[in-house]
């Protein structure tokens, strides 16, 4: 059986390959056209993934030793670098840089994927392969349904991706949740079963993926792919599946406002 970081660095390998043939030939008016992300255009989604790349590599490869580590004026040069480019730069960057990112990913050998520790200035501890990779999964999933869904509004996470990201949220990347949700607005403990999928979601003073899920208070039925993107607070009106529903003690609505989104 592969392991979390194999499972991961395909995924991340196979979201690469999904939006470089969806962004490769738009238009211009395309590629400056509103994305998913409410305030952001596709091309400035793209810039993002790409700056993200740039960064997510020169930390992969200090942690190989191959490079110094980043200073603190690294990423804000890196941003400002891609937030001066043209939008079609900008596509074009990411398409470069994505690929060099994925390429270093998936060269490493099995020892390194299984012990490489990698430091991230807000992460409470040295992640693994399988964190510092699944943290960059997050963000192409996410940021890659947001190009996708401005041109096709039933647009989902990739299935794969979206089991490998419940995983990674039930323990290596847990953490993120605490700063992408905001459980204070629930007013009163939420025990949410996503059903058929093995995970759910514990909201209490903190939140939580859990599996196995005992005792739910209230169930999502829904494709697991649609709870992955509630996280990220890509679940509005207008990309829900019709056939999506809430019961027990939570709606659709209060979930909304737990994960608001980023």
């Amino acid at each position: 059986m592969s392991s979390l970081a194999d499972r991961t660095i395909d995924a991340l390998s196979d979201e690469h390959d999904t939006l470089a043939a969806a962004v490769r030939d738009v238009t211009d008016d395309q590629v400056t056209a509103p994305s998913g992300a409410a305030e952001w255009t596709v091309a400035q989604v793209l810039s993002h993934l790409g700056s993200g790349a740039e960064i997510t590599l020169a930390g992969l490869q200090a942690a190989l030793g191959e490079r110094t580590a980043p200073d603190d004026d690294f990423n804000p040069s890196v941003w400002d670098r891609w937030n001066a480019m043209t939008p079609s730069r900008q596509r074009a960057g990411f398409l470069e840089h994505d690929a060099v990112l994925v390429a270093a990913f998936t060269a490493l050998d099995q020892q390194q994927r299984e012990t490489l520790e990698l430091r991230v200035g807000f992460a409470p501890t040295p992640l693994t392969v399988a964190s510092f990779a699944g943290m960059r999964l997050h963000e192409a999933a996410q940021h890659g349904w947001d190009v996708r869904a401005a041109r096709d509004s039933a647009a989902g996470l990739r299935t794969d991706s979206a089991r490998v990201l419940a995983e990674l949220f039930s323990h290596d990347i847990a953490f993120l949740l605490g700063f992408i949700a905001k459980p204070h607005s629930a007013t009163e403990p939420v025990l949410l079963d996503i059903a058929d999928s093995g995970y759910g979601l514990s909201i209490t003073d903190s939140v939580t993926v859990t599996s196995p899920v005992n005792d739910p208070t209230a169930t999502f039925s829904g494709p697991l792919e649609a709870a992955i993107r509630l996280l990220a607070g890509r679940l509005g009106p207008n990309h829900t599946p019709s056939d999506l529903e809430i019961t027990g003690n939570t709606t659709l609505d209060h979930l909304r406002t737990v994960f608001p989104g980023f």
